[in-house]
């Protein structure tokens, strides 16, 4: 054969490996969809057959509303991101459909009808994951403009702060009301911040990667580099005391820590976060009494009046192994059971084998995203899958530890399985960039332009 045939089969025909990849992630994803769809129905039909000992009347809207909204995004992530790992959006329906049982069976112990809520609000994060995938077909449209999202990050932080519209919960004002309607904006920030965070670390990190002076074998960082991390110190130790709340001080500051130990390898810039995040929960400890509470509630759970950790833990020990089944225990005693208490529901209710099932599922979730940071081709890409990723796993240790006593509570929700339109809504969005990165990350590297492959020949032809 030859070259001018070989050159022109070469583009007619891409090798095989890459001409399956979207067939098999095609095939794979909606398989798993519809396991995870038949995961999330049965968990619901069990709550009423364990509680009331009947089918719930609403079973089938219930299935085909929640085939109809995954249907909707599979078709959109085929046609946008025909290259995006077939895994992680079973994985999310899978977790929303454990949360929506959860929250339901928490609905026919207290007459409330939050399920219904919830649905309603996982439908609008549906159609904010369909608009980023439609909208941002490049992720790296996203790194043009750093410091007005690191801007606009902060100013969504500080809207609770205002008077008119900011809107305290349990202590925490971190809520904004407008029209009769809540919103927590700080899950929106998390997001933006992480791409300012992304773009500029890929700016700025052979700066922060140089080493200073040596100490027992660490290459600790210079000092005239401690800028951004001290100023996002503060920043967090700021939302903490105005805010009165611990959660999204210590994310964010984690998250920021994190990515700069990704950008610049270097295992100082850890040593060096945790130290600001122990003096700042020192600090914290001693000025502000909503912290010191928390933490007076982690050390012994019965001076807590509402009871809040020792009824997590009673429910946690009453679920045992394999846990009492869906209907069949006392999730309703845990105080804010369907929000910040929802891991030890599902820990009560599906035992300690169901909350690791869980565990394991955020778990793949993270690695699928880190998975993508490492086949990313650009340093911004690979900086945002690694910092979404973390960020959303860093999330879930701060929440399941705080529900399990390991750490002290912060108040933030566990994603995908709480109760909240804010934190729902905000995370498929987050999905839906991971999506994006994902399929950027498995797709096939362009093919050399034709006239690329005319000068190789003329060089060819000229060697010889």
């Amino acid at each position: 054969m030859s070259l001018d045939r070989a050159r022109a089969r070469s583009r007619v025909d891409p090798p095989a490996d890459e001409a399956l990849v979207p067939r098999r992630g095609r095939g794979t994803e909606l398989v798993l969809l519809i396991f995870a769809i038949t995961i999330a129905t049965f968990a619901y039909v069990n709550v009423d057959l364990g509680a009331l000992g009947r089918v719930p009347p609403d079973a089938l809207a219930y299935l085909g509303g929640l085939a109809v909204a995954t249907g909707i995004a599979h078709i959109i992530i085929r046609i946008r991101a025909p290259y995006a790992d077939p895994v992680i959006l079973p994985i999310v329906v899978t977790l929303c459909g454990l949360g929506l049982a959860m929250i339901h069976r928490l609905d026919l112990a207290n007459e409330t009808s939050h399920a219904t809520i919830q649905l309603t609000w996982m439908a609008v994060g549906v159609a904010l994951f369909v608009a980023v995938l439609i909208f941002v077909p490049d992720h790296r449209v996203l790194s043009r403009l750093p410091y007005l999202a690191g801007l606009t990050g902060l100013i969504l932080l500080i809207l609770p702060l205002l008077p008119l519209i900011g809107h305290s919960v349990r202590g925490a004002r971190i809520w904004i009301n407008i029209g009769g309607m809540t919103f927590q904006p700080g899950e929106a920030a998390k997001i933006i911040l992480i791409i300012a965070f992304a773009a500029y670390l890929v700016q700025k990190r052979d700066a922060l990667a140089l080493a200073g002076r040596r100490f027992l074998g660490i290459d600790l960082p210079r000092a005239r580099d401690l800028g951004p991390i001290v100023l996002v110190w503060l920043a967090g130790l700021g939302i903490l005391v105005v805010q009165n709340d611990l959660g999204p001080s210590v994310l964010l500051f984690g998250i920021f820590v994190l990515m700069i130990y990704v950008a610049t390898e270097r295992i100082s810039w850890i040593i060096l976060g945790l130290l600001l995040i122990g003096a700042g929960g020192l600090a914290a400890n001693a000025v502000v009494s909503h912290v010191s509470q928390r933490v007076d509630t982690w050390l012994d759970p019965f001076v807590d009046p509402t009871g809040q950790i020792a009824q997590s833990l009673y429910g946690l020990a009453y679920g045992g192994l394999l846990g009492t089944g869906l209907g069949q225990g006392r999730p309703d005693m845990i105080p804010i059971a369907e929000s910040d208490f929802i891991g030890a529901a599902l820990g009560e209710e599906l035992g300690l084998a169901g909350l690791i099932a869980v565990i394991l599922l955020y778990s793949l979730l993270t690695t699928r995203g880190l998975r993508a940071a490492l086949l990313m081709r650009d340093p911004f890409g690979k900086l945002l899958a690694a910092g979404l990723a973390a960020g959303f796993f860093l999330q879930v240790f701060i929440v399941l530890g705080g529900v399990t006593k390991l750490i002290p509570l912060t108040g933030l929700t566990t994603p995908f399985l709480s109760l909240g339109g804010s934190s729902l809504v905000m995370n498929w969005v987050l999905v839906a960039l991971l999506i994006r990165l994902s399929d950027a990350a498995r797709r096939p590297a362009p093919p050399p332009s034709s006239s690329s492959d005319d000068t190789a020949v003329t060089q060819v032809v000229r060697i010889r």
